[in-house]
């Protein structure tokens, strides 16, 4: 009896384990990569430390910290990075400590591009980089925020509004912080809502291409669609920005009762979070080690493609996540207009003043153009930009006490 108890407890045991649908690569690539960790190897086609391009002739690469490191540090220290942590990825208006903020993501985005980017030997200082800057300039409220943002600064300036536009801006314009164009290029181009098998590169050598390339993105939208990485290395960023949600979304959706995590279909990618990840990195890294691209194979890239779809119409479209979040909009609207009035105004007592412009003008970094000196309607754009969520309701409720508002969900509703 004993033995037979013991046999099916194997037995149940090993088709438990195979149904968890772990992936790994290839031997002979697996014992590449071992191999050139050792000799510190680094691809060929890496982007090198000595490539970094800056607008001024400082923050050169030295023993204590090389180029694309000072860019992290230097993103680490932005005002905004902080925010991260208040700003929600999809399901907003709702206390719960659990569900992912934009501070977890980019870090996630992080680990899963320096794991990728290490096994490639590709510069990982440069990845972290793009991969912690890459949401800095993101609206309150998710991609539900930035398209209400969008259509307001189109109605009143005709000028689009792109969150990876605005993290360039933020991180050059707003703070000029000296940040290399290879950083800068990635965080532009890494655009997670638009999905290629094969990545290549496409050159930008010089900041007068990024200047033209932002100028054409605030009133073409569709140029967006042109745009990719110049290195390797934005390249993995921008894939693992979809690897890093596509699964994660689902666990937060199980989490807000919305689904089960196990309840979409698997297909290669697997039913968890961690398979999706694990079995994405190995199959990008067995279909791009020693390539000047990044790619994923027929099978893999159709299930991303499918999973992405499938997110769309249980997470990001279903009533329930967008509950609420349709009263954001007349009120973003009535808060764009009065601060743009109290700015037009010169009402130095008002938010867009004190929290706002008098706090960026405070920065010890050099400009060439005065911030103040900007339109005032994209100046109140990145001032609602820059917010958190509660920062935002916060600042609704006390310039329109009396008018409605939304309601959070409670932790124990």
């Amino acid at each position: 009896m004993k033995k037979t108890g013991l046999f099916f407890l194997d037995f149940f045991l090993a088709a438990v384990y195979n149904l968890v649908m772990y992936e790994n690569l290839s031997r002979d690539i697996a014992r590449i990569i071992s191999e050139n960790k050792k000799k510190n190897f680094l691809s060929p086609f890496a982007c090198k430390d000595e490539s970094c391009v800056r607008r001024k002739e400082r923050d050169k690469s030295s023993v204590l910290r090389s180029a694309f490191w000072r860019d992290a540090d230097k993103i680490m220290n932005c005002p905004y990075f902080s925010r991260y942590a208040d700003k929600t990825q999809v399901f907003s208006l709702r206390r719960n400590d659990d569900i992912t903020r934009r501070s977890l993501h980019v870090q996630l985005v992080s680990r899963i591009a320096r794991n990728i980017g290490k096994a490639l030997a590709l510069n990982t200082e440069l990845i972290e980089a793009i991969a912690l800057g890459h949401d800095i300039g993101h609206t309150p409220f998710g991609h539900a925020g930035e398209k209400i943002l969008d259509g307001i600064l189109s109605k009143y300036a005709g000028r689009r509004f792109f969150h990876n536009v605005q993290s360039v801006r933020a991180l050059d314009k707003i703070f000029n912080y000296n940040v290399s164009l290879q950083t800068l290029n990635g965080i532009l181009t890494h655009n997670g809502e638009t999905l290629e098998q094969v990545c290549y590169p496409k050159p930008m050598d010089t900041f007068d291409e990024l200047d033209k390339t932002l100028q054409r993105l605030y009133y073409d939208g569709e140029f967006m669609r042109s745009l990719y990485p110049s290195t390797l290395e934005g390249c993995v960023v921008r894939l693992s920005d979809v690897i890093a949600y596509v699964g994660k979304d689902r666990q937060d959706a199980e989490k807000t009762g919305l689904k089960e995590e196990s309840g979409f279909a698997g297909e290669k990618l697997g039913g968890f979070n961690a398979e999706i990840i694990n079995n994405l990195t190995v199959n990008v890294v067995e279909n791009s080690y020693g390539k000047n691209y990044i790619a994923l194979d027929d099978g893999h890239f159709e299930s991303l493609k499918a999973a992405v779809k499938e997110n769309y119409g249980a997470i990001y479209d279903n009533p329930v996540t967008r509950k609420n979040l349709s009263a954001l909009k007349p009120m973003t609207e009535a808060l764009f207009s009065s601060l743009l009035s109290d700015l037009k105004g010169n009402r130095r007592n008002s938010p867009i003043f004190t929290h706002h412009l008098n706090y960026v003008k405070a920065s010890h970094y050099e400009r060439s153009f005065p911030y103040e000196k900007e339109e005032p309607e994209v100046i109140v754009a990145d001032f609602i930009a820059s917010m958190t969520d509660d920062f935002f309701i916060a600042l609704y409720e006390r310039t329109f006490p009396d008018a409605p508002t939304v309601k959070y969900s409670g932790y124990f509703d």
